[in-house]
């Protein structure tokens, strides 16, 4: 699976071997952990990306609606269960701090899916989650707040951080999703879909603008490649022949 694959939750659960019933999911994956973020209006939690910074602001999860809870937006979140167990919360609150306290030598690698519209989701990519925090709220509950940033996993392991204007944002996702009505559009085809750059990223091509992004199937993306790379041998026999003919007075 691709950065910016739009994926339906059957696909998803496919993808990982697991069936993802909640958004917080520590260590679930061979090196890394799941969190499944929404910033659509009627989300339950305050998922932000700074687009200054590209920095995921993921908040915690609340207790579970029961008898004795029927209203968790008023109590605090848990990082303990009753029993002592870690929460979610819990789980990746240790794993943020015992990394600034230098305890482990690398952050947390987490795998982020984002819900676009009702029935589909795109894949964010990988994050390292490197701080967490506590919050007061305005309703005066404890709430977590976790930071994220954007990295690319290489061969081998390596990773390197992504610049954060690679990043398409979500309000420009859901535009380009509205807009293009959840299809290529080239072929109308309405499986394996990307968002993808007019002008690639690489080439000076912006994310963060819907005049720069499209819906493209598997198939018309790769032609579109194969264009690209069959335009290069040409362009660089261009550049030969103007350098060549600059030297010569």
């Amino acid at each position: 699976m691709n950065v910016d694959d739009i994926i339906s939750y059957g696909e998803l659960v496919g993808a990982e071997k697991l069936m993802l019933q909640k958004g917080m999911n520590f260590g679930v994956g061979e090196d890394y952990s799941i969190l499944l973020m929404s910033q659509r209006a009627n989300a339950p939690y305050r998922d932000v990306v700074d687009e200054a910074t590209g920095i995921l602001v993921y908040e915690g999860h609340d207790q579970p609606r029961t008898k004795d809870c029927p209203n968790p937006k008023e109590v605090d979140q848990l990082i303990t269960t009753p029993k002592g167990t870690w929460t979610e919360n819990g789980r990746f609150f240790k794993a943020a701090m015992d990394f600034q306290r230098g305890l482990r030598e690398k952050a947390e690698l987490v795998k982020v899916y984002e819900k676009i519209a009702v029935g589909v989701w795109c894949y964010k990519g990988f994050f390292e989650l490197f701080d967490a925090h506590v919050t007061l709220r305005e309703e005066k509950r404890n709430v977590f707040q976790f930071f994220l940033k954007p990295v690319e996993k290489k061969a081998f392991g390596r990773i390197i951080e992504l610049p954060h204007k690679r990043l398409i944002p979500t309000h420009v996702k859901v535009e380009v999703w509205k807009r293009d009505q959840g299809k290529c559009v080239q072929c109308g085809f309405q499986k394996n879909l990307h968002y993808d750059h007019d002008i690639p990223y690489s080439k000076g091509g912006s994310s963060l603008s819907a005049q720069n992004v499209r819906i493209l199937c598997a198939k018309c993306n790769l032609e579109k490649s194969d264009k690209i790379m069959s335009v290069l041998p040409w362009l660089c026999a261009l550049t030969s022949s103007i350098v060549e003919l600059g030297q010569h007075p």
